[in-house]
């Protein structure tokens, strides 16, 4: 019986390895392609046939949306399942992938559960998942927590500390600690910050934007309960200028840290690195550091 294959399209390679654990851990009979942009998984899907394809929308050279309506013109490849995986959730969004004929949708970030929850539905529709259930090994691997696993496959245990910086004010546009000291929290933000809304597979949160760079934002945000896990992947949405032109930057957490010198900090420290390499985004970045939304002395990767 031959095996079930699935092609991940993403030009961001952190993205892939994330897909690709995920399927690997749940299908482990899964024979897995990738592709860095909708040129190349175009060029691989002319002389292969796979069961399923998951493709980022944003892409440079070819865009999933693209990608998509050149499968949906070619006869071996009308009903294969298509999955799109991105940001962009509203509605005329999906409602064009719809128009072109997706299969289904997961928006970014997602968790492990739902990225296998849509593969397992795709798959089921096209009778493929008693293939894949056959072909895997007599024990399955254990599931366990998405970003947590993530975090040991891809650093081979190893997770990077950061040390709290003591020395950045605590954020104005949100309430001072009260073991704060009253002088910490001026009374209105100091011109060049921004803000955004951090979203992650458990939730979005609201978060003040302290430094930027084309390779990472420097973030700061109120704990809860659940915290914000190293290597988990999230999705920055930026609103900024006149036109209030909206940016959604793909990416996952490089480090969590307490933002004051102690163990029951408010206030969290989130070292946010882009995985985008879409010309577009990175020509957005640059117009805002212009801008002078970010801090201009900031160091990527400090």
């Amino acid at each position: 019986m031959s095996k079930v294959s699935v092609l991940v399209v993403d030009d961001a390679t952190f993205i892939r390895d994330l897909v690709k654990k995920g399927l690997r851990d749940h299908f482990p009979g899964v024979q897995i392609e990738e592709a860095i942009n909708g040129r190349k998984a175009q060029q691989m899907l002319s002389r292969q046939v796979v069961d399923l394809i998951l493709c980022d929308w944003e892409m440079p050279e070819m865009s999933g949306l693209e990608l998509l309506t050149w499968c949906r013109e070619q006869d071996n490849l009308k009903t294969t399942p298509f999955i799109m995986v991105t940001s962009r959730g509203d509605k005329e969004n999906v409602v064009q992938a719809i128009q072109a004929g997706v299969s289904d949708y997961i928006g970014k970030p997602f968790s492990n559960e739902q990225l296998v929850t849509k593969v397992k539905k795709a798959l089921s529709r096209a009778g493929k998942l008693q293939a894949l259930a056959a072909s895997a090994p007599p024990k399955m691997l254990s599931t366990g927590s998405f970003a947590n696993d993530s975090l040991a496959a891809l650093t081979g245990g190893k997770a990077e500390v950061v040390k709290p910086s003591a020395a950045m004010p605590v954020p104005a546009a949100q309430a001072a600690p009260s073991a704060a000291p009253a002088a910490a929290a001026p009374s209105k933000s100091p011109a060049g910050r921004g803000q955004g809304q951090l979203r992650l597979p458990s939730g979005s949160m609201a978060c003040v934007i302290k430094a930027l760079s084309l390779k990472e934002a420097l973030l700061v945000v109120k704990r809860t309960e659940q915290l914000p896990q190293v290597l988990e992947s999230a999705v920055l949405d930026l609103e900024q200028g006149e036109a209030a032109e909206t940016a959604r930057l793909n990416g996952y957490l490089h480090a969590v840290a307490a933002f004051e010198p102690k163990p029951d900090s408010e206030w969290l420290q989130l070292t946010f690195r882009f995985v985008d390499r879409d010309p577009q985004k990175l020509d957005y970045l640059s117009r805002l550091i212009a801008r002078g939304t970010a801090q201009k002395h900031f160091s990527p990767g400090a």
